[in-house]
């Protein structure tokens, strides 16, 4: 159990880094927006280990290989799109929601093809996957409602232009996936 914690945190920070990053852009952030974010992120962290473990090892070598390029591509893309929009937009604009439709499917995509890894590995090492995967699920759940009512609360008191940050904190995540592919 405790493994399993500890790999379901590990998870989870990539979508606590997001959500803290989200939070901090918005001017208002309903409970809704937090929930919808939360469980959005908590089903795609649940549902990627199942499809991982699943999938099997053909898929596996294939996605193994280039995983890191994908999410550096979309994180790259969706933290560039933040800061170009805070720099050229008026300060009373709102910027674009990430919660709703097809940006926040890319993020929950985003935030959670490690997970869809460590599916694999459990498939590898022929363990069950559905309990892990409802503890993965739900402790991503929790971090991303966390994430982004500490980002709301902490962005626009203490940081001028927090989608400039918000954006580079997203850019830095995706760099990270690929450090971490490059030095394992």
């Amino acid at each position: 159990m405790f493994e399993i914690l500890v790999i379901a945190f590990g998870l989870g920070l990539d979508a606590f880094s997001l959500a803290v990053a989200f939070g901090m852009c918005q001017k208002v952030c309903t409970l809704n927006t937090r929930f919808r974010l939360s469980l959005s992120f908590g089903l795609f962290q649940f549902f990627m280990p199942l499809a991982g473990f699943y999938a099997g090892l053909k898929v596996a070598r294939f996605t193994e290989s280039i995983d890191h390029w994908i999410v550096f591509a979309i994180l790259s893309f969706v933290g560039g799109k933040m800061i170009y929009e805070a720099l050229s937009k008026d300060d009373n604009e709102t910027m674009v929601d990430i919660s709703r439709g097809i940006p926040l499917l890319i993020a929950s995509v985003a935030t959670s093809i490690d997970a869809l890894a460590v599916g694999f590995s459990f498939a590898l090492l022929k363990d069950g996957i559905l309990f892990p995967a409802i503890i993965i699920g739900i402790v991503a759940s929790i971090m991303t409602f966390v994430g982004v009512t500490f980002g709301y609360r902490v962005g626009r008191k203490y940081i001028s232009k927090p989608e400039v940050v918000g954006g580079i904190a997203i850019v830095l995540i995706g760099f990270k996936a690929l450090l971490e592919h490059f030095i394992s």
